[in-house]
């Protein structure tokens, strides 16, 4: 086979690059395109968008079918509600639910379960119980709700999550029809037909699970809203998980999405940033650069850090069951005594068995004396495990144009070790 077509913007790993070539390769005549931000994702690189003309590839729109952003613009100043944030924050973790397999404590009734009731695809109907319930609740991870200020003083809220359980059942499915049959993160690309009844089925299923992603993000903003008191005065909306039908050189292709925002011309976007960081608001570009990317951009900084880099790794161990005392040991040493406490048990528990390269308590500290109040998150989701959103953006030159700069003051996630491993 000949030379495939490749964008690579930025500097990326071999494996990361690797992974890109792989999915390109899949077809005769695809395109493939790697953002800034990219790093290695399942089968597909995150920050990776692929161009197939027969072809969808359900391992590259992934497990979390439909992840993106919204940010809605209030009728709020941040002085408006500066002295009370802390009450603010505990309210929206107190409503909204945060984490791996969650629910909703407040179930909503919303037009796109009628759809998941009556779906095309025979599987997701089947998931409409779990899709009721999971209506309007976030992920773990890098999943979030934030608070933020723009430059002129207006309060924003920013949401990124996905299309939950019912996402990845879909898509769990579909990968399962497409033959994919393991291989781990380096697994070739799971690829259906579009004019095979199977691709045409998982078309129908992905279209809805970014129907119910953009549904989620709707209810956890609006109740927001309501918790601020405030209205929205502008909105911007968009997935970065998917395959769409697009036209681009004058020819047709499905281009699959895996971690990367769309930016046609005048198309607007929100990229979020870390908790500590400023987020932006952009809009896409004509120029021969956008055109090349297939008019993609980032949706986020992009890892620095593995998650086990940065927080360290977790596993079972046996420690000292007397109160205060740090002593503990392997599993495999579970038969060691603490030396300070001979006759006291040891007990099994989980924890940190190899230190990360981040203090999240002074991470802690730090957003606290920024005045940034935050619920949840870990050491993997500090700003340090990321690359520098500004100098990321930066590398995709006149493809994009900043519109509004968000600093964040309020951050919301799931509590530390509960990462979701499907999300972008």
């Amino acid at each position: 086979m000949g030379a495939v077509s490749l964008t690579v913007i930025g500097d990326h790993e071999e494996r990361t690059i690797r992974q890109l070539e792989r999915c390109v390769e899949a077809e005769e005549g695809a395109a493939g395109v790697l953002c800034a931000d990219g790093h290695v994702g399942y089968s597909q690189p995150v920050g990776g968008a692929v161009a197939y003309r027969e072809h969808i590839s359900v391992s590259g729109v992934g497990y979390d079918i439909g992840c993106g952003n919204k940010a809605v613009r209030t009728d709020l100043r941040h002085t408006d509600v500066a002295a009370d944030l802390p009450r603010i924050m505990d309210a929206i973790v107190d409503r909204i639910s945060f984490g791996v397999g969650r629910c909703n404590d407040e179930p909503v009734d919303h037009p796109v379960l009628d759809a998941i009731r009556t779906a095309d695809a025979p599987p997701q109907r089947e998931l409409y119980d779990l899709a009721a319930k999971q209506l309007g609740t976030v992920g773990a991870g890098n999943h979030y709700v934030d608070l933020f200020a723009d430059d002129e003083g207006w309060v924003w809220v920013g949401v990124h999550f996905g299309s939950r359980g019912f996402g990845h059942k879909t898509a769990t499915t579909y990968l399962a029809v497409a033959g994919e049959r393991g291989g781990g993160m380096d697994a070739p690309p799971a690829l259906l037909r579009l004019d095979s009844e199977g691709g045409q089925e998982y078309v129908a299923a992905m279209s809805l699970a970014c129907d119910y992603a953009y549904a989620g993000r709707d209810v956890v903003v609006d109740r927001v809203l309501e918790i601020l008191g405030a209205s929205p005065t502008h909105s911007v909306h968009n997935n970065h998980n998917f395959a769409s039908r697009e036209t681009h050189g004058g020819e047709d292709w499905w281009v699959v999405r895996k971690g990367c925002t769309p930016a046609f011309p005048g198309q607007e976007g929100f990229v979020g940033s870390t908790m500590g960081e400023t987020s932006v608001i952009l809009e896409g570009a004509d120029t021969p650069q956008a055109r090349a990317a297939f008019f993609s951009t980032v949706h986020g900084a992009g890892r620095r850090l593995s998650r086990t880099q940065a927080a360290g790794k977790l596993g079972v161990a046996f420690e000292c069951s007397v109160r205060d005392c740090d002593f503990w040991v392997p599993r495999a040493r579970k038969h060691e005594r603490c030396p300070r406490h001979p006759d006291a048990r040891m007990l099994k528990r989980r924890r940190r068995i190899k230190p990360g390269l981040i203090d999240y308590t002074a991470v802690r500290a730090d957003l606290r004396a920024r005045g940034i109040e935050l619920r949840g998150g870990g050491a993997d989701e500090a700003p340090d495990a990321y690359k520098r959103l500004d100098e990321v953006l930066a590398v995709h030159g006149d493809t994009i144009r900043v519109l509004h700069r968000l600093t964040p003051i309020g951050v919301a996630m799931a509590g530390a070790d509960t990462f979701d491993p499907y999300k972008d």
